[in-house]
């Protein structure tokens, strides 16, 4: 059964079904897109550290406003994107590990958390997306929530199977 946190319209977290007690399904969702197509088993003693550690970046605002103010989401994304210098990599954004490594995605903050991507390989299972930059925006505190709340299940769950934790 498919645990649901967030809204996939904007961010999501889908916990699902164990692998073992070390891994487990757990899907990602933003503006509409499962981020997680490539590969969606999560290693959970390093999963749930970066998810929590995503969560207090966000928490605390320690993410870079707005590169490029007054331009649009996919604009801004297509110029991180180009930019070759130490300048993009402070907009890099949930780097989650091999769930995630299809897609090229920044985070900043526009009053809201804005996170826009784009999925890069050629073999992504739905081709109409490639190339195409799609842009997520989330109140901070309802991403935190979001990510707390499921990083906490995964948790719980580890130590129900793991008590050394």
């Amino acid at each position: 059964m498919m645990r649901r946190f967030g809204d996939r319209a904007t961010f999501a977290v889908e916990v699902g079904r164990v692998g073992s007690h070390l891994l487990r399904v757990v899907d990602l969702w933003a503006a509409g897109k499962r981020l997680t197509t490539e590969d969606n088993w999560a290693f959970l003693p390093f999963f749930i550290r970066v998810m929590r550690s995503s969560a207090a970046q966000v928490r605390r605002r320690d993410v870079k406003p707005c590169p490029f103010p007054g331009r649009a989401p996919e604009e801004i994304f297509r110029l991180l994107h180009a930019d070759e210098t130490e300048f993009r990599e402070q907009f890099w954004f949930m780097r989650w590990g091999e769930t995630v490594d299809n897609v090229s995605m920044y985070g900043y903050l526009d009053d809201d958390l804005v996170i826009v991507f784009e999925f890069w390989r050629d073999d992504h299972p739905f081709p109409e997306d490639l190339s195409k930059v799609f842009v997520a925006r989330i109140p901070p505190e309802e991403f935190v929530a979001t990510v707390e709340e499921a990083a906490h299940l995964l948790d719980a769950e580890l130590a129900n199977v793991d008590p050394r934790r």
